[in-house]
């Protein structure tokens, strides 16, 4: 009798990978967890296509198997600020230079406004 393995849905993997940035998240430390949690929400509403994953350990955002965003805890690579950043695969081209990655301490709603339209263009 032939043992047949199935493979995981893409549902399937989309529930799995947004339960790893959603426990790695609640991990995290007061304020990185806050900047995450925020960021995650932010994400979610303007780029639903976005599939949660969790990327050399942090979170992050693939459309089609890529990563198009991250995000990295200030504690966790002992810096003094997070990070929100880009991959080549978000279309964030502007001119011969474009940003690539953001520090951050807060996020208050002008952040949380320029994040969701960068989320945006970068999955169009």
């Amino acid at each position: 009798m032939k043992k047949t393995t199935q493979k995981p849905s893409p549902r399937a993997k989309r529930a799995d990978g947004e339960s790893a940035v959603l426990a790695k998240i609640a991990a995290m430390p007061g304020p990185d967890r806050v900047l995450a949690e925020r960021l995650h929400a932010i994400i979610k509403a303007n780029a639903p296509t976005l599939s949660p994953k969790l990327w050399y350990g942090m979170p992050a955002y693939a459309k089609d198997g890529k990563i198009v965003c991250f995000f990295q805890s200030a504690q966790r690579f002992k810096t003094r600020y997070a990070t929100f950043g880009f991959m080549h695969e978000a279309k964030l081209d502007e001119g011969a230079m474009w940003p690539t990655a953001f520090a951050l301490k807060e996020l208050t709603a002008a952040e949380e406004v320029r994040i969701a339209a960068l989320v945006k263009i970068a999955v169009s």
